[in-house]
């Protein structure tokens, strides 16, 4: 069994150490908050403030940071991995994170004999901790050959998408997705009502039809129609990763108008839904309308 990093102690961060712990493998873990460490402490994880002691422990290193920025910081700042670098770790991203970002700080990591792995995760905190999420992977073939046993222990499926910062495209582009679903469902559930349909029948039509979509069939029913707004993922995460794919589309020089409208109302949102407000809340923007 590998000696596995984990950098960012968060919702994400906490599932994926216990799984990696449970199916066996020596888990290490840090973050900003001595909170965050001190909670996971207490559930067997051996914690550390500071990143030096996971760098010279660990085979591989598991990023789960809320941003691209933080990412940067930790690889390349004063007290970053690469001032700790150990030739033959292997970094693993799982945030989503912008994939020029990635490329930087692969090639970074790649001068000092460290490899990259671009990862970002579906499935929330609780296929984290349950070991059941969906991992889109970015880099070389060889070395996305050598994580993939630790990879398969955190994850339920993985798909490599390509070189490094493909997998933070394949990313930005499913949440886009989901952020415009949520929209369209969302008036979907509207028209319904309108009408004089019941939600959940007509959501049971739809999911049996072509319209359905992974937000018909997960988070209408788990989240949204019972009220429970509780799937761990906040508004003020969605935003940003609609921020992202806007950039991404804006940076490719592409005109796409749905991206713009959705990329709108995202943004247009912070007026009326909290930043900390469960990321399934956006409908409310369009039910009242």
């Amino acid at each position: 069994m590998a000696t596995i990093g984990i950098v960012g102690l968060g919702n994400m961060g906490r599932g994926m150490a216990l799984t990696l712990q449970r199916k066996g493998h020596r888990v290490l873990g840090t973050d900003a908050s001595p909170a965050a460490r001190a909670a996971l402490a207490a559930e067997g994880i051996e914690t550390h403030d500071g990143l030096a002691p996971l760098t010279a422990a660990a085979d591989v290193l598991v990023l789960s940071l809320p941003t691209a920025e933080i990412v940067e910081a930790v690889v390349a700042g004063p007290d970053g991995i690469l001032a700790h670098a150990r030739a033959g770790l292997t970094v693993v991203d799982t945030t989503s994170s912008h994939p020029d970002t990635s490329r930087r700080m692969a090639a970074r990591l790649a001068e000092v004999g460290i490899d990259f792995v671009d990862a970002p995760v579906s499935g929330g905190p609780k296929g984290a901790i349950t070991g059941t999420m969906t991992m889109v992977l970015g880099g070389d073939d060889a070395v996305v050959a050598r994580v993939e046993p630790i990879l398969a222990d955190m994850s339920a499926k993985r798909v490599h998408i390509g070189p490094v910062g493909a997998g933070h495209v394949c990313k930005i582009v499913n949440n886009l997705l989901c952020a415009a679903h949520l929209l369209t469902g969302a008036e979907a559930m509207r028209i319904a009502r309108e009408a004089g349909v019941d939600p959940a029948r007509l959501l049971e039509g739809l999911n049996g039809g072509s319209g359905r979509s992974g937000v018909t069939l997960v988070n209408f029913p788990t989240w949204i129609l019972n009220g429970a707004f509780d799937s761990g993922f906040t508004m003020k995460l969605m935003r940003k990763d609609v921020r992202l794919a806007a950039q991404l589309v804006d940076e490719l020089g592409l005109d796409l108008p749905m991206t713009a409208e959705t990329a709108r109302l995202w943004a247009e949102s912070t007026e009326t839904i909290a930043d900390g407000e469960d990321f399934n809340r956006i409908v409310d923007l369009r039910q009242s309308r």
